[in-house]
């Protein structure tokens, strides 16, 4: 298990249960396979640098969590499928 940190934006059309579903459907993913999520900070609505699918605002989620490697592949797809997510980020913390 490597310690990871993933950063997503979620559509800001959702309403606050939308959100919150989109985060427990990150967080089942993560903890898939022996994985385990240390921190889940809600940063909450920022405006994006761009605009990405015409959105120029965003709600903004950090995780830490510990993963196998192999499962990023599948969660990077994943992520990419889902549709109320609009940008995501992972990346492995160094110790």
């Amino acid at each position: 298990m490597r310690p990871y940190e993933v950063v997503f934006i979620v559509r800001p059309d959702l309403d606050d249960d939308g959100y919150s579903a989109v985060v427990e459907k990150v967080k089942e993913l993560l903890t898939g396979d022996g994985g385990e999520v240390t921190n889940v900070d809600k940063w909450g609505r920022r405006n994006l640098a761009y605009p990405i699918r015409k959105f120029t605002e965003g709600l903004y989620v950090l995780m830490h969590a510990q993963l196998a490697p192999a499962r990023i592949g599948e969660l990077d797809r994943e992520m990419r499928l889902n549709e109320q997510i609009i940008r995501h980020l992972l990346v492995r913390i160094d110790e």
